[in-house]
């Protein structure tokens, strides 16, 4: 295979013992060659699942755990951090990890959490146009000595950012989002990355219209569309035998989803039949897989993706 393809893992925050879980998975995921670690960015999700660690506490702890493994975030919510202080946070973490943030960024959509901890939840296209200025601001931040900007929502005044991270030009830059009309063109003017997984059909056809989009508006700012490295976040269901994978269907599926609905949202199956469905989104042109696991505390799961799913990619 030509293509240089990386593989992450997306963890939930949602374990009842959360940092010893995380800690744990971290680990055998820096011994068993994943790539990265991926933390959502939420401060409690349902009356369900309210025992949530906050995401940038968190991947520092784990980041001095661990030797090689990169960290990132899919993606950090840009209106609970102020922009520039954001950027002297990332600038930090990439220096004493040694250049090993993956920054995934989006424009924030959860109002719960907004009206919780009042934080203003304007419309959709304002909180797009404050993030595209943040992107902007902390690209500057990063790349110049003593940057200025003056935006509609945000300023900043020769704002030193010292030291700046090690990666060069700067740490890749993922924007988040699938919205056909202003998120997609933000991604084509600024994003090293794009994930486009929150809230849309996982169906082949889908993706296609959303990488069309973002190509045509490539062109609109004169960029080559390769330039936006492809990822997506996705859940596996795996099992040694058909045996195994029909027994963890059987497990994980809600009762209430079709079983069609739920294999089309995921790649389930042997190792092999993993390797083929990831190959149909290799084929669209995705390269960068971040991956959960609904067994994910099982050793034997993450082992057994990586020996006979990852190697075949290397």
């Amino acid at each position: 295979m030509g293509e240089t393809f990386k593989f992450g893992v997306n963890i939930p925050m949602t374990f009842r013992d959360s940092y010893r879980k995380m800690l744990s998975i971290a680990k055998m995921c820096d011994s068993l060659g994943f790539d990265s670690f991926w933390i959502p960015d939420h401060f409690f999700f349902s009356p369900r699942f309210n025992t949530y660690l906050e995401a940038w506490t968190t991947q520092t702890a784990l980041a001095a755990s661990t030797e090689r493994l990169r960290f990132g975030n899919i993606v950090l919510c840009n209106s609970y951090r102020h922009p520039p202080v954001l950027a002297k946070m990332a600038a930090t973490f990439d220096v004493i990890t040694g250049g090993r943030l993956d920054f995934g960024i989006g424009a924030g959509w959860k109002e719960d959490e907004y009206v919780a901890y009042g934080i203003d939840f304007p419309r959709a296209s304002v909180r797009i146009k404050q993030l595209r200025e943040a992107v902007i601001i902390i690209k500057k931040m990063w790349t110049e000595d003593s940057p200025s900007y003056k935006g509609e929502y945000y300023t900043i005044k020769n704002a030193i950012c010292e030291p700046k991270p090690v990666q060069k030009p700067h740490p890749p830059i993922l924007i988040g989002g699938s919205g056909e009309k202003l998120l997609l063109k933000v991604v084509a003017e600024l994003a090293d990355r794009c994930n486009f997984d929150f809230g849309i059909k996982r169906d082949v056809e889908t993706y296609k219209r959303k990488i069309k989009v973002l190509n045509r508006y490539c062109r609109l700012f004169g960029r080559d569309p390769d330039e936006i490295e492809k990822t997506i976040a996705i859940q596996v269901v795996i099992a040694e035998d058909e045996e195994g994978v029909e027994a963890k269907i059987e497990r994980f599926k809600p009762a209430d989803v079709k079983r069609e609905d739920y294999l089309k949202g995921r790649v389930v199956g042997t190792p092999e039949e993993c390797v083929k469905r990831i190959q149909e989104y290799a084929s669209l042109g995705f390269t960068y897989f971040i991956v959960n696991f609904p067994d994910m505390t099982d050793p034997e799961t993450l082992s057994l993706f990586a020996e006979k799913v990852i190697s075949k990619f290397r």
